[in-house]
């Protein structure tokens, strides 16, 4: 409820929206419960009413993040023809790191708490980077069935190299670090690049390296 004791819709989503910007403007010494809710435009104890604390709160805040980029890796396999391989790949790799956040992610790893709840939580099913890993792999082998990705790239050998060295960039990318977006893109272009036997493809992936030719008839080089 609102002070005035109005309902107020989608309250979880209000709130951890709030924590994000909290965060992102005061950093994690002024992520408070009182600092939250005052931010959303919420009554006091508002948080403690849908959270038993505020480790249970980011634990929730990061495995909410988790899930919708989960849910957006799942969209993937019907993405299978369109655009680039580059391009989708890329797509996903900004909307985990935009979603979770290092500042989120590195904030779950220092409170112990709200560490193990996550780690309990996905250990249970709940989605996190094991299903956004699935999801790459089950759509770079769609890809593999239109002829757009080599037919001997190992999809799950490129599924966990992106999914690792994002969750590296979570883990690392505090105040002064490189831009984990363009770390991410450059990774994808090699990773795409060596699927196809094209080497390191420019970042787009519509290069075809020169040394296709060796490589069968480089099928479905220029699409990715």
């Amino acid at each position: 409820m609102s002070p005035r004791g109005v309902a107020i819709p989608d309250v979880r989503e209000r709130l951890f929206a709030a924590a994000e910007r909290v965060l992102a403007r005061e950093g994690p010494g002024g992520l408070t419960g009182r600092a939250i809710t005052a931010e959303a435009g919420c009554a006091k104890g508002l948080l403690n009413v849908h959270f038993a604390g505020l480790d249970e709160f980011i634990a929730e805040l990061c495995l909410d993040r988790f899930g919708r980029t989960a849910r957006t890796a799942g969209e993937l396999p019907a993405r299978a023809g369109r655009g680039t391989i580059a391009e989708n790949l890329v797509a996903v790799a900004r909307v985990l790191l935009d979603s979770v956040g290092p500042t989120v992610a590195t904030l779950a790893l220092t409170r112990p708490a709200a560490f193990l709840r996550v780690r309990q939580a996905l250990e249970a099913g709940a989605p996190g980077f094991a299903a956004i890993e699935e999801a790459i792999a089950a759509y770079l082998r769609a890809e593999q069935r239109l002829g757009r990705l080599a037919a001997g790239a190992d999809t799950g050998t490129v599924a966990l190299a992106l999914v690792g060295t994002v969750h590296h960039l979570l883990m690392t990318s505090w105040s002064g670090a490189p831009d984990p977006r363009a770390q991410a893109e450059r990774l994808v272009a090699m990773l795409i690049g060596n699927a196809n036997g094209n080497g390191n493809a420019n970042a787009n992936g519509s290069g075809s390296g020169s040394g296709s030719e060796g490589e069968g008839d480089g099928e479905g080089a220029g699409l990715v």
